[in-house]
C-alpha cells in the first residue's frame, strides 16, 4: 500500500496528510478549495481538481469530511468514490458520520469490490497534528490488520471494534463521555468564578486529583483565559451529540446527560450562528448567560 487519496482537508485531515507523507506515503488530495491546500501541496501533496480524479491509482482512499450529507455527496453524488476508484482499492470514511450510513458504503462497497471500513477518530486537532489519534475502526477484521500501517501512520490507539458501523458506535460513546465530561468542567469553573476562587490555583489543585479528565487538561486553561479557538467545532459536536441522540431513542435509551448538553450547544448556536464555529469549550458561555 503506496498511494493514498484523501477527501477533506481541513483542521483534522491536513495534518493527517502531513503524516501519512512523513511515514512514505504518497498522497492525493481533493479540496473545494485549492488555496486552503496550498501549504500541503508545497508539502509534496499531489493535489487533484475533481474525486474522481484524486481516486485513480489509489490503493486506499480516506474521507475526513464535515457532515453526513458530506459523506453522501463524496460516496454516492455524481463523480462519487464508488463510481470512479479501482475495484480493490480501501475505502476508509474518518468522518465521524451515522453508523446507518456506515453500513450503507459498506454495503454498496462490497457488492462492488471494495474494501469498506468506518474509522472515526478521537484525539482532536493536538492528535491529529501529533499522530497520537485514537482510530475506531469498523469493517472486516482482515481489511483491518491490511491497513494497519495506514492508521498507525496517523494515530496510537488503534482498535478494532467490529462490524461495519461498529466504528461508528463507539465514536458516539466517545462523545457521549465528551458531553458529560466538558458540561462539568465548565460547571465547575462557573461555579469557582461565581465565589470567587482564583481559577488557576484550582486547576492546579484538581488535575492531578480525582476530578482530572483529558477535558480538563485540554479546556481548562483555554476555558479560564476566554479562548475559544476551535480545535473541534462546536458545530460538528452538535452534529455527533444529535446522531448520539437519534441512536440511542433507536435502541429505546434515555440518554438524559446527553440531551440536556446539546440542548445548550443548540441555544449558544441560536444565539448567534458563528458560536458554531468555535471550539466546544466555548460550553463555558452557556453558563455565562443564565
Amino acid at each position: 500500500m503506496k498511494t493514498i487519496g484523501f477527501i477533506g482537508v481541513g483542521i483534522m485531515g491536513k495534518p493527517m496528510v502531513r503524516n501519512l507523507m512523513k511515514a512514505g506515503f504518497t498522497v492525493q488530495i481533493y479540496a473545494r478549495n485549492r488555496e486552503k491546500v496550498n501549504d500541503v501541496i508545497a508539502e509534496g501533496a499531489r493535489f487533484y481538481p475533481s474525486i474522481a480524479a484524486c481516486v485513480q491509482g489509489c490503493d486506499a482512499v480516506i474521507t475526513m469530511v464535515g457532515f453526513p450529507p458530506d459523506v453522501e455527496e463524496v460516496y454516492f453524488q455524481k463523480g462519487n468514490i464508488l463510481d470512479s476508484a479501482a475495484k480493490g482499492t480501501y475505502l476508509i470514511d474518518m468522518t465521524t458520520t451515522s453508523p446507518t450510513l456506515a453500513e450503507r458504503i459498506y454495503e454498496q462497497g462490497k457488492k462492488m469490490g471494495f474494501h469498506v471500513m468506518d474509522a472515526p477518530v478521537t484525539g482532536g486537532d493536538t492528535g491529529a497534528i501529533q499522530g497520537t489519534l485514537s482510530i475506531l475502526v469498523g469493517g472486516d477484521k482482515a481489511d483491518f490488520d491490511a491497513c494497519l500501517p495506514l492508521f498507525q501512520a496517523m494515530g496510537t490507539n488503534i482498535n478494532y471494534q467490529g462490524k461495519a458501523g461498529s466504528g461508528q458506535h463507539a465514536k458516539m460513546a466517545n462523545q457521549i463521555m465528551i458531553a458529560g465530561a466538558l458540561s462539568g468542567v465548565c460547571e465547575a469553573l462557573a461555579y469557582a468564578e461565581a465565589k470567587g476562587l482564583d481559577l488557576e490555583v484550582l486547576l492546579r489543585s484538581l488535575a492531578t486529583g480525582a476530578a482530572g479528565s483529558a477535558q480538563l487538561n485540554a479546556f481548562g486553561e483555554k476555558i479560564i483565559h476566554h479562548d475559544y479557538a476551535p480545535g473541534f467545532y462546536m458545530k460538528h459536536f452538535i452534529k455527533d451529540m444529535k446522531i448520539a441522540r437519534q441512536e440511542s431513542n433507536a435502541s429505546g435509551l434515555s440518554l438524559e446527560i446527553l440531551a440536556q448538553v446539546l440542548q445548550n450547544y443548540e441555544a449558544l448556536q441560536a444565539q448567534d450562528a458563528d458560536n458554531g464555529n468555535l471550539g466546544t469549550q466555548a460550553l463555558i458561555k452557556h453558563y455565562e448567560t443564565v
